[in-house]
């Protein structure tokens, strides 16, 4: 079984400083991290560097967005372990507005390997995906509920995982293993939560600690500062031209996923 898990949410984005970025995939609503985010990124790295070896990370698991994978890029690195693509873990979009088309969706770890090359590994394919029609916020927490049940018993006993991921993911990741559905957290960028396994339960060691980050925790975001209506953020469009794109695969594949390694149960 799983020993731990890190969840780290990924760096300042360079969206928030200016209107003007590029994105480095092509992908529509995928920016890349500013410089305060690399430079966050890279504390991230330094932090799990100076844990001891029995303590550090042996796995990441990143969502496909660009802005994760850069951030789990300089822990891969220092700590020579791969990261794994999951859009299991990928951002949350409330449901569409009619007739506005699809939520966008990264490609598959082949496709993102170019961009890290050396560093995502093509050992795993995702088990989860969300639905591009977006999901309400009992949904995104279903989403995660029904990826860690799939999840967790398809990981090696003993591995410490990082999990790479968004606020509202994390958000519900945090609240899931708690135990506490309705918990109010907040979460930074780059902030670390932690947890340890006991017996059949998740110990909380940290809840979206910044203290790694020498600016400590920034745009930090909980599910309780959305504009709700119906369970929905209100005035969430699809991409422009997405209208005719397949909503496909949806929900857990695992049946299906014939490149995954079962080696222990929860």
């Amino acid at each position: 079984m799983v020993e731990k898990i890190y969840i780290v949410r990924h760096g300042f984005r360079m969206n928030w400083v200016t209107t003007s970025w590029k994105s480095a995939t092509g992908l529509p609503r995928d920016p890349p991290l500013a410089a305060l985010g690399e430079a966050q990124a890279q504390e991230c790295a330094s932090y799990f560097l100076s844990l001891p070896e029995n303590e550090r990370p042996t796995a990441i698991f990143s969502s496909p967005y660009y802005r994760c994978l850069q951030t789990a890029s300089p822990v891969s690195a220092a700590l020579g372990i791969p990261i794994f693509v999951e859009h299991g873990l990928s951002e949350w979009y409330s449901p569409v507005e009619p007739n506005t088309g699809l939520h966008p969706r990264p490609g598959p770890a082949s496709s993102l390997e170019p961009y890290f090359p050396g560093q995502i590994s093509s050992d795993w394919d995702s088990i989860h995906y969300p639905s591009r029609l977006g999901e309400t916020v009992d949904e995104v927490l279903v989403r995660v509920e029904t990826f860690l049940q799939d999840f967790l018993p398809l990981r090696p006993k003993g591995e410490r995982l990082l999990i790479v991921s968004h606020a509202a993911t994390i958000a519900a990741l945090v609240r899931l293993l708690s135990g506490e559905r309705d918990m109010p957290v907040r979460i930074g960028c780059c902030s670390l939560s932690q947890f340890h396994k006991n017996g059949n339960t998740w110990t909380r060691v940290k809840t979206a600690d910044g203290s790694h980050l020498s600016g400590g925790s920034l745009r930090d975001w909980g599910f309780q500062d959305i504009e709700v209506d119906h369970g929905r953020v209100v005035n969430d469009p699809g991409v422009p031209g997405s209208e005719n794109e397949k909503n496909e695969p949806v929900g857990s594949v695992v049946s299906k996923n014939l490149n995954v390694n079962v080696t222990s149960s929860l």
